[in-house]
């Protein structure tokens, strides 16, 4: 039996180790049966009938049927209360029926959100950190708008025309308006969010949602989601983005396997100093502000002992003569400096605390963008990295087929429309802060937000609007408040003369 079990694993050594001592017809009789003995086996095997296919398992009924791992803990109700759709089907073409995927969108989230927070969506609504009111306004007044408009959906839908105005509205839709609550943002890992309330409260990680947990409070992640690049918020963390041109972005590489989370690399700067001691953009940014038009809290808020006793903020207390501040995120608290210098005194009411105290400014000057309706991508070669997932990837096909016809989405209705918006800097210049007086008189920090150049060329190549520039005076120079705060230099007193460069002539 031992030599029957050795041959039916179907072993040569244990065959012959077995068989050679034998002789003559014993031996072939023990080769033999054993093989007889596994095709008749085989051949049984073969001849019966196959298993029938098992039906799939039914679903549980539920959403936690396939969702289990994505439910909220923080709001005790059904799923179907803010997403819709059949939580007793077990199919998902019913369970899906009426389904919102996402009803924190703000065409949805009247309905959805307003029966629990009805104050807040109302603030919201209105806020310049959802309508973009002043943004939008700002551009279109710099190239000759007369009218105040109520908000991005309030933009102009203008196709073909080739007026100063109308190229400034559909760039508006098409190239600037990504990071806003209509639109998830571009296909870059970290630039991916929500829209409407989801865009600061769901947690997306590499492009995609890492859970459904509405965050109470935003942490920077989702702050930096939008504010990326060479804008304030992405200074904070001491970041410079980078050219677009090839020949000047790093690292010096072969291939393109190198990461780009938001879009284009960037030059790593000394960090603002509140970054450094552990501060997050919530905590100078309360949701009065972010959520509503409240004003959030100045640089004396919390180096004043005066305007910290009267500050009715919860995370700053004033003990001993002594401002202390509680960091929302982290729970720590730590000593706020006082503002001892006798410059402050000397110079607090007519200079803006940025001209002693940035670090470094943002000095990207003349910003050219192109509306091309042409196959002709040649001139691109070195400019395919845009800051746009979609223009990227455009371009990218387009120059290994110049058949490839140029569309872009409209970033508030998603309709595609033809022509992409391209992009390009005349320099990207990271410098020490230029300074000027404001319109009261003050001194700020400038830089040049308007300083903008707008081109069309049509289908047939043919330039019909070239370097049609903005009306704004000096080079499109605007104050603004630069997140790159440190200690004033030894040098301090020589920024406070203005250094802005004269103004330009303007193009008729």
């Amino acid at each position: 039996m031992q030599i029957f079990s050795d041959f039916s694993r179907c072993d040569s050594q244990a065959i012959y180790g077995n068989i050679l001592p034998m002789k003559g017809a014993l031996t072939l009789l023990l080769c033999l049966v054993p093989t007889l003995s596994l095709l008749a086996m085989t051949s049984s095997c073969g001849n019966r009938p196959e298993p029938s296919p098992q039906s799939p398992p039914a679903l549980l009924a539920g959403c936690q049927g396939c969702h289990a791992d994505l439910l909220d803990p923080s709001h005790a109700m059904p799923c179907t209360a803010c997403h819709g759709g059949d939580s007793k089907a077990t199919a998902k073409d019913m369970a899906h029926h009426g389904l919102l995927p996402r009803p924190a969108h703000p065409d949805t989230m009247g309905q959805v959100c307003i029966p629990c927070h009805a104050e807040t969506v109302a603030k919201v609504a209105a806020s310049l950190h959802f309508t973009l009111k002043k943004k939008i306004n700002l551009v279109r007044h710099a190239f000759g708008a007369q009218e105040e408009l109520t908000g991005l959906t309030a933009v102009p839908l203008v196709a073909g025309n080739s007026e100063p105005l109308a190229l400034v509205d559909d760039l508006l839709r098409r190239r600037c308006l990504r990071c806003h609550p209509y639109a998830p943002g571009d296909d870059y890992p970290e630039t991916r969010h929500g829209t409407g309330c989801a865009a600061c409260h769901l947690n997306f990680t590499a492009g995609k949602l890492s859970s459904h947990a509405l965050m109470r409070l935003p942490d920077d992640r989702q702050c930096l989601h939008c504010h990326y690049g060479n804008r304030v918020g992405g200074d904070y963390y001491g970041r410079f983005e980078q050219d677009f041109n090839a020949e000047y972005r790093t690292p010096f590489r072969t291939d393109d396997q190198h990461p780009r989370p938001y879009g284009v690399e960037f030059h790593q700067l000394a960090p603002d100093l509140h970054y450094s001691a552990g501060l997050a953009c919530i905590d100078c940014h309360p949701g009065s502000q972010l959520m509503g038009n409240g004003v959030g809290p100045g640089c004396a808020t919390c180096h004043n002992l005066v305007q910290a006793r009267a500050a009715s903020l919860a995370n700053l207390a004033v003990r001993d003569n002594r401002i202390f501040i509680t960091a929302k995120l982290s729970g720590r608290e730590m000593e706020s400096p006082l503002a001892t210098d006798p410059a402050h005194a000397r110079h607090g009411a007519t200079t803006d605390c940025l001209v002693c105290h940035a670090q470094w400014s943002f000095q990207d000057q003349a910003t050219h963008l192109l509306r091309q309706e042409s196959t002709d991508y040649t001139p691109w070669e070195y400019l395919t990295v845009q800051g746009s997932s979609a223009v990227e990837n455009l371009l990218t096909k387009g120059l290994a087929n110049n058949n490839v016809t140029p569309v872009m989405a409209d970033g508030i209705t998603g309709a595609m429309r033809p022509g992409i918006w391209l992009k390009g800097y005349g320099q990207r210049r990271w410098e020490y802060p230029l300074v000027g007086k404001d319109a009261h008189g003050r001194l700020r920090i400038f830089r040049p937000l308007l300083d903008l150049d707008l081109s069309h060329v049509d289908e047939e190549g043919e330039v019909i609007a070239d370097d049609v520039r903005s009306t704004a005076a000096g080079h499109g120079l605007r104050p603004y408040t630069p997140h790159t705060v440190g200690r004033a230099g030894l040098f301090f007193l020589q920024r406070l003369t203005p250094n802005l460069p004269p103004a330009a002539p303007l193009k008729p």
